[in-house]
């Protein structure tokens, strides 16, 4: 994957996931704007790409904010020439369960996820759509936005808006040859550890400094940062210019391709249903094979 003479803008990229991101392009080739709203991150990773022969910048801003937007899109610009990718990556949590949550604990996630991932890619599509020639916009999900989770519901609920958002974007910036997709990563971060499903095994992995066990890598897809990378890459690269609104996973040894939300089942009542009705025909009928919900915990081979 040659990226040479691209441009990305990575969001949230002081470090995790992001940090994985932005040194992968760099190593690719590509010039990185690295963002981060933590000035002392950020500048460690640009610091750390610039050595290693690579081309970066950082800037410190939070991202949500249209101002932050545009700075990223006009850094990127100014110290590079243009702007070929976006990877809206930024994020926080704030969990809690629902009779918990409070005001600012919504919207502090669903500003920096969704709103973020908006006011950013509204940005650098304009100045694609401005220099021609195409790009990519990258957005991150999660399995959380993709099934829900435990005391996430900001966080899933941002994380379902992303996806929905790339699929809407597709469409839209197809005439302008930019592709849109969604990334949804499983990834020992910091930010795993708040899901029950994963904790023990980032716990383990990080008190020891022991590889995560071929069974999990394989079978629920968790892994490193680095593991996730590389379809960041991938989606930028001319290799990936016919697909577009798509929420592709990856994570240990897993990829995978998230179905899109679709009917099931489908019944049909003569001049409309009745309450009583759809109560009648519920569990033989549409009702009969109800969807999983929730990120499933692990469960070692054997056990």
């Amino acid at each position: 994957m040659d990226l040479r003479g691209k441009v990305a803008v990575v969001t949230g990229s002081g470090r995790g996931l992001g940090r994985a991101y932005a040194e992968a392009l760099a190593a690719a080739g590509a010039a990185v704007v690295v963002n981060d709203v933590d000035a002392e991150s950020a500048t460690a990773v640009a610091k750390g790409i610039a050595e290693r022969g690579g081309r970066a910048v950082a800037v410190a801003a939070p991202v949500g904010p249209t101002a932050t937007a545009d700075a990223l899109v006009a850094t990127a610009v100014e110290e590079f020439g243009r702007l070929d990718a976006l990877v809206a990556n930024a994020g926080v949590l704030r969990d809690r369960v629902l009779w918990k949550m409070t005001d600012e604990d919504f919207d502090a996630v669903v500003d920096v996820h969704l709103r973020g991932a908006f006011t950013c890619a509204r940005a650098a599509a304009a100045r694609m759509r401005e220099q021609g020639g195409g790009g990519s916009l990258v957005l991150v999900s999660s399995p959380a936005g993709q099934r829900g989770n435990f005391g996430q519901a900001n966080y899933a609920a941002a994380k379902a808006g992303v996806v929905a958002m790339a699929r809407t974007w597709a469409l839209e910036l197809a005439r302008a040859g930019i592709t849109v997709n969604a990334v949804v990563p499983v990834a020992a971060t910091d930010m795993t550890r708040t899901v029950p499903a994963f904790a023990d095994a980032v716990e383990e992995a990080g008190r020891t400094g022991a590889p995560l066990p071929g069974w999990l890598r394989r079978a629920h897809g968790l892994g490193s940062v680095e593991d996730a990378a590389p379809l960041v890459v991938f989606l930028l690269s001319d290799a990936a210019r016919g697909i577009t609104g798509q929420a592709i996973g990856i994570g240990g040894d897993r990829l995978a391709l998230w179905a899109h939300p679709r009917e099931k089942a489908v019944a049909f009542a003569e001049g409309g249903w009745t309450a009583a009705a759809i109560a009648e025909s519920w569990d033989t009928g549409v009702g009969a094979e109800p969807e999983p919900f929730g990120i499933p915990a692990p469960t070692p081979p054997g056990a």
